[in-house]
């Protein structure tokens, strides 16, 4: 008899997976980050950081985006950017509802009372709220807090500097119900002369599209160095206007003086579950097996920590290790960078995505069953500890395969990195930029095609095994019989094992739960594919 998975309601299956997976939180991440300022002295003993680790409980929250393309996004119909001549045609499609940000603000480091060290502190902020309720006053305040930690992580140990390398990187703010909001930020030294600290710009939006704001901080820094004036007018052209669906374009009209009225084109990537991930820092940190080794561990839900010396590193690299995991959504505790003042995290038992400064390193080395990652430049080592098992995860013939797959990544990028013999500087400026963004454009989609095919060949099969009910009231998931199926004992064997994880559980929650039907999205679009390339094969070996 097979073995039969039944799900009732939404709400119940929810709160069982919450009690079964981890921690119930108390609070939320906002909350406890604002909590914690100052409140853990540096020289604690052990019981003073178990205090702190129950004070940050609540930052057991998950890491989800709801339903993902696979459920709710069709392709676009219309073409790209813009479409037709006339006025009615040239209308672009939005996604209703969702504005670009929140709001914006800058963080500057300010001398404490004392002047013994500096502390970060907003010192501008779009736009100001008015008239909000107590209650609403309050959570704001905690937000800033939070986001003033998450600019500058490092903690106090700040001096003026001459020289400072602009960086762009991004976190996650998480609410009790899931709901998740992105911070973007930019850290740069402010105009002036002498030594001064940096500053950070930062954006907070519930959209994940990193590629989109950082060309919007490029648009921010430079009205900053005429005035700080001239940045209040772009952002409430951007905040009125509507974010573009993907593959589509948004223009904002903006002066600036001496250059006159200049128009901003922002454009959402086509693929826009990738929208948020540039694979480049990754496999420039990480060879290609080391890379499968981490995507082992993620795929079944283990304890990773990034440890890198640049914030970007650290925020690009653990998206795009999220991003590998697709059409599945990584469901337990995900920071891109931990602040200092948060570090007691790496001690939770449950499942986490960590990134961690290199300066930490010494605080997170006492831990053990996980896996510790360093992606700095100068390292010894790539893993720092392991749990020794990670090559054996997944079946060594997709292993093989998805290499096989990366490897034609290098074979386009020498092809396109070519240039013509007779060419003037510009040429090779313009050849140059374009080879850079047709490699990266490249880079995405082989990696991410040969990852998700790692899954339509280890799982595709799943909706053969979605029944309704005698009744037919309700959808019944047939694990036993789907695992059975598959004829490969090392890829029955790692499924056996992937489907015990809350990303597959969850994603086979939501499948349960469509109306019957053709399903959509890019991944059923591969499972179809590569169904009917197996029809074909089996038909010409007959």
């Amino acid at each position: 008899m097979s073995e039969t998975v039944t799900r009732r309601g939404k709400r119940h299956r929810l709160a069982d997976l919450r009690s079964r997976w981890s921690e119930q939180p108390r609070g939320n991440l906002i909350s406890a980050v604002a909590g914690k300022q100052g409140s853990i002295p540096s020289g604690e003993d052990e019981s003073g950081r178990q205090g702190a680790l129950k004070r940050i409980s609540a930052m057991w929250s998950s890491f989800r985006r709801g339903k993902r393309d696979r459920v709710k996004d069709q392709e676009p119909s219309a073409p790209l950017g813009l479409m037709g001549a006339d006025n009615t045609s040239r209308q672009y499609r939005y996604v209703s509802g969702q504005y670009f940000f929140e709001y914006l603000v800058v963080v500057s480091l300010k001398k404490t009372k004392d002047g013994s060290s500096y502390e970060p502190q907003i010192t501008y902020q779009f736009p100001k709220r008015d008239g909000m309720a107590r209650f609403q006053k309050e959570e704001e305040e905690r937000t800033l807090k939070a986001i003033t930690l998450f600019c500058f992580p490092e903690g106090i140990n700040w001096a003026p500097l001459t020289e400072y390398h602009s960086e762009t990187f991004s976190f996650v703010l998480t609410e009790i119900d899931g709901s998740r909001r992105n911070g973007y930020c930019r850290r740069l030294l402010p105009g002036g002369k002498g030594a001064r600290p940096p500053e950070a710009y930062c954006i907070i939006s519930s959209l994940a599209c990193f590629g989109l704001f950082s060309k919007i901080f490029d648009e921010v820094e430079k009205r900053r160095q005429i005035s700080m004036a001239m940045i209040y007018p772009f952002m409430q052209k951007l905040r009125e206007a509507p974010f573009p669906a993907p593959g589509n374009t948004v223009e904002i009209k903006s002066f600036i003086p001496e250059s006159g009225t200049e128009i901003i084109r922002l454009t959402r990537p086509l693929d826009s579950w990738l929208e948020h991930v540039n694979f480049a820092e990754l496999f420039s940190c990480l060879e290609d097996e080391e890379v499968l080794l981490v995507f082992a561990a993620a795929v079944l839900e283990r304890r990773i920590i990034f440890i890198a010396d640049e914030l970007g590193t650290l925020s690009q690299v653990i998206h795009a290790v999220a991003a590998l995991l697709y059409p599945f959504t990584w469901q337990h505790t995900f920071i891109s960078i931990v602040p200092k003042i948060l570090i007691d995290v790496v001690m939770a038992p449950t499942p986490y995505l960590l990134g961690v400064q290199k300066c930490l390193l010494d605080l997170v080395t006492d831990q053990n069953d996980l896996l510790l990652v360093d992606l700095s430049e100068d390292k010894k080592d790539t893993f720092i500890i392991s749990i020794g098992d990670e090559s054996s995860v997944l079946p060594p013939k997709l292993q093989t395969e998805i290499l096989q797959a990366l490897s034609h990544r290098k074979k386009a990028s020498s092809k396109s990195s070519r240039l013509p013999q007779a060419c003037t500087l510009v040429n090779v400026v313009i050849t140059v930029c374009l080879c850079f963004v047709a490699a990266a454009e490249e880079l995405n989609r082989v990696v991410s095609e040969a990852f998700l095919l790692f899954f339509v060949k280890t799982v595709g099969h799943y909706m053969s095994y979605v029944k309704l009910s005698p009744a037919g009231d309700q959808s019944i998931f047939e694990k036993r019989s789907f695992y059975k199926a598959i004829e490969s004992k090392t890829t029955r064997h790692f499924v056996k094992k992937f489907i015990q994880t809350q990303m597959f559980d969850l994603f086979i929650q939501e499948v349960e739960q469509q109306q019957p039907g053709p399903q959509q999205g890019i991944f059923h679009q591969k499972i179809i594919e590569y169904q009917e390339k197996k029809k074909r094969d089996k038909t010409k070996k007959d």
